[in-house]
């Protein structure tokens, strides 16, 4: 059965990103997203990951202001799977130079990217 392997990104609104991202990369170490596909990722070591439903209104009505993406070994196994349970899901046509991508849906209609990685996000850095 095909998983998830992992987060591949979550991506949020915000007024001020050039300043959150900062903020993110001086506190936390979450190196900031590239201006180019070619500039790479932060990569995150293995471990667990929490992740469960929260019971707080905090999250808003359906248009959700965020999107979280999953990483994924075989993008077209996973799409296959989901569609062998009824589940809608989209598929990027365009192959970019950090990989390819595909969006659906949870239950509660929130946005789900999935991500096979390629290019430079392919490889781990030295």
């Amino acid at each position: 059965m095909e998983k998830v392997t992992g987060i591949g990104g979550i991506f949020f609104h915000s007024d001020r990103a050039e300043e959150l991202a900062d903020w993110y990369e001086r506190h936390l170490g979450v190196r900031k997203t590239g201006k180019a596909y070619e500039d790479g990722s932060w990569w995150q070591d293995e471990g667990p990951t929490v992740f469960g439903g929260e019971p707080t209104p905090g999250f808003g009505p359906a248009k959700k202001p965020w999107m979280i993406n999953f990483r994924v070994r075989d993008l077209d196994a996973m799409v296959a799977q989901l569609r062998g349970a009824d589940i809608k899901v989209e598929v990027d046509p365009e192959i970019y130079p950090n990989g390819r991508f595909a969006l659906l849906n949870d239950p509660e209609d929130n946005p789900i990217q999935l991500w096979q990685a390629g290019g430079t996000d392919a490889v781990r850095p030295g």
